[in-house]
């Protein structure tokens, strides 16, 4: 009989999928169908409910698991497996990071068309918990119980979950936390941003800023160090923002110039930039497309890297053939989002216009399904 929804099966568990579900598999006269389900860990025997039918899948949500796994840990939080932030806190840390290496290979080779060797182990957080440093919270009103919850959106519908503390936040979020519970927003549907401002960084109000102060130096080490062994001179910090990269690279090259569309970053790049007294640096407020073009005429492309940390879905299309058609003598790939990182990094490489050396993830998001990485490319010889 074909799978229907409301029913409960026992199903051995695989693998973990990228994005954090267990992937098991049902096996009938028409073939496996692929079960999804949260919470779990490969090789676990697992009961699960049914609550979604497709063509070739399905999902399923954990109702208890059979035979555990040995990396399987208790969860800290009260509102794990409730609340949408975290997917892996069911997970020791070691494990997580295995896992998410093997993600990240498995995606890049079948996306991206990329060696799996190319991938590095990832580099830990030194902070599992306690971490972040920038949480949104939302506001919704909870009819059957006539109050507003405060909190996250659950994992299994659009409702709220009302959050008193979180575990992956610094601990100076939950105190802003408990002000927010203490003065609510007057109605529902408002969203409500907590963050601990950066030490000595102008930074506005919506401006971007790396979530994880913790393992940030590691972050800046691994741009470095692949800057360095590139050897080229000027830089490019394209999505510059606030003028992190360009401030802290600027040490590694000639000149530096950073691009981003926001002036109120710019203009906080500027001062960050003259407060710590940067002077082989310039910042501009315009779109990386409008920009780029015009690079090559002001700096030395065969001895001028590019640096890329582009919004969560990726760079558009006309970037990456005008960096295939200036073609750097490096770019430097940085990246919360690895599945549009490996479609990028595919267009890049294509026809060996550039070659990826390196791909180093970096655990900037212990306890959830997301990694940052970074990714070394070089220009390929011109036939």
């Amino acid at each position: 009989m074909p799978l229907q929804i409301g029913d409960k099966i026992s199903l051995a568990i695989d693998d973990i999928a990228f994005g954090g579900e267990g992937v098991g598999r049902v096996r009938s006269d028409d073939g496996d169908l692929v079960v999804f389900v949260p919470f779990v860990l490969a090789g676990e025997t697992v009961e699960a409910e049914i609550t979604e039918v497709k063509k070739n899948f399905a999902r399923a949500k954990l109702l208890r698991v059979e035979k555990p796994s040995p990396e399987r840990v208790e969860a800290p939080c009260v509102y794990f497996g409730k609340c949408g932030g975290c997917q892996y806190q069911h997970i020791a840390y070691g494990e997580q990071l295995r896992i998410k290496q093997k993600q990240i290979a498995d995606l890049f080779e079948r996306v991206g068309k990329i060696p799996r060797e190319v991938v590095a182990p990832v580099i830990p957080c030194p902070s599992p918990y306690g971490y972040r440093n920038r949480i949104m919270v939302r506001s919704q009103w909870n009819k059957p119980e006539q109050k507003l919850n405060i909190g996250f959106v659950r994992c299994d519908c659009g409702l709220v979950e009302d959050i008193e503390r979180c575990l992956i936040a610094e601990p100076s979020l939950n105190e802003q936390l408990q002000q927010v519970h203490a003065h609510p927003p007057p109605k529902g549907g408002i969203k409500v941003v907590l963050r601990v401002q950066p030490e000595n960084w102008e930074l506005p109000p919506d401006s971007f800023f790396q979530n994880n102060f913790f393992l940030l130096p590691g972050l800046v080490d691994t741009v470095r160090n692949f800057l360095r062994a590139g050897g080229a001179k000027h830089l490019a910090d394209l999505y510059c923002g606030v003028g992190f990269f360009g401030i802290e690279l600027s040490d590694s090259v000639e000149t530096f110039i950073g691009v981003e569309y926001d002036r109120r970053a710019i203009h906080a790049a500027e001062q960050n930039a003259l407060s710590r007294k940067i002077t082989n640096g310039r910042f501009i407020s315009a779109r990386v497309e409008d920009v780029l073009p015009g690079l090559q005429g002001k700096i030395s492309v065969e001895n001028s890297a590019v640096l890329l940390d582009p919004p969560r879905k990726g760079c558009g299309r006309e970037i990456l053939n005008l960096l295939r058609e200036t073609r750097p003598r490096q770019v430097i790939y940085v990246s919360c989002h690895p599945a549009t990182m490996a479609r990028d990094l595919n267009i890049l490489c294509a026809e060996s216009v550039f070659e990826l050396l390196h791909v180093q993830p970096l655990d900037m998001f212990p306890q959830t399904q997301h990694v940052e990485c970074v990714a070394d490319l070089r220009a390929g010889k011109r036939s």
